[in-house]
């Protein structure tokens, strides 16, 4: 099978990834579903891959995943195994992968939520379960991982659109909006697409005041920590998407922002808890 990884590591996501923050013992199994996750997003995502071959070598990373396929799915599953933990969530993110290949648009903001579903959720659900927290946490996970996705989905807009014909603005709010998908090929944002960001920026933000609670929840502190910092790098992306034109601006924070938006959140979520 053709090699169609894109290079990219965990360093250079929009939010972490196993920090330092996670402890060491829970690092290594979240690093190995990681390296699984970025292999068949690879897969996905290869603008020059055509839909047989990604199919295919979807399928060889759910091989993997029963003990004969890809090496990044057998890692896992062999973490999996020893760790006595479900392989479910793999499983649901591959079902994403393969909703990439066969769907390039979504019709509603419903529609777009079952992808987070599949592509998001059980990213968070995953990293819970490793450090045995209590399932009654999923409800705010999935809120939070959902808003992560479609701020990435925000960003890139005009690029997945550019490069692999995939738009995740659904497209009921392009119509209540006045906004066209082809909008998404130019260097700014019409009138119509840019009031679509802004309206679906303004509804991932009611995902992130559900989400608002879910660190104080968490018992593991390192955890906790490291979700407080998420959190607070989601609001203020979401909020930059509120005011900037993901085609013509950057919506993305510098390292250094990165860095005191993390020192402030920390701060932030341990005085509560203090204080809680």
């Amino acid at each position: 099978m053709a090699d169609l990884a894109s290079g990219k590591g965990h360093r250079d996501e929009n939010f972490p990834v196993a920090s330092a923050l996670i402890a060491p013992a829970h690092r290594a199994p979240i690093m190995h579903f990681y390296r699984f996750a970025r292999a068949a997003d690879d897969i996905a995502d290869h603008p020059a891959a055509g839909p047989e071959e990604k199919l295919r070598q979807l399928e060889a990373m759910r091989a993997g995943l029963g003990g004969d396929g890809r090496p990044e799915a057998m890692a896992l599953a062999a973490v999996m195994r020893e760790r006595g933990l479900d392989d479910v969530h793999a499983h649901e993110l591959l079902d994403a992968f393969v909703q990439d290949v066969t769907v390039r648009r979504y019709a509603t903001w419903e529609g777009l939520i079952g992808y987070c579903r599949l592509s998001a959720m059980p990213v968070g659900r995953f990293v819970l379960d490793v450090h045995g927290e209590d399932r009654g946490l999923w409800p705010a996970n999935d809120a939070l991982c959902a808003a992560l996705q479609i701020i990435n989905h925000l960003q890139d807009c005009g690029k997945d659109y550019r490069a692999l014909d995939r738009v995740y603005v659904p497209a009921e709010t392009l119509a209540a909006t006045g906004g066209r998908i082809e909008d998404l090929g130019g260097d700014r944002a019409t009138p119509g697409l840019r009031a679509a960001i802004v309206q679906l920026a303004e509804r991932t933000n009611g995902l992130l005041r559900e989400s608002a609670p879910f660190a104080a929840r968490i018992r593991d502190r390192r955890l906790a920590a490291e979700v407080a910092i998420i959190q607070r790098l989601a609001e203020r992306l979401d909020a930059m998407l509120m005011t900037r034109d993901p085609l013509a601006e950057r919506v993305h924070h510098g390292k250094a922002e990165t860095a005191m938006i993390a020192l402030r959140a920390v701060a932030g979520h341990f005085l509560g808890r203090a204080r809680g």
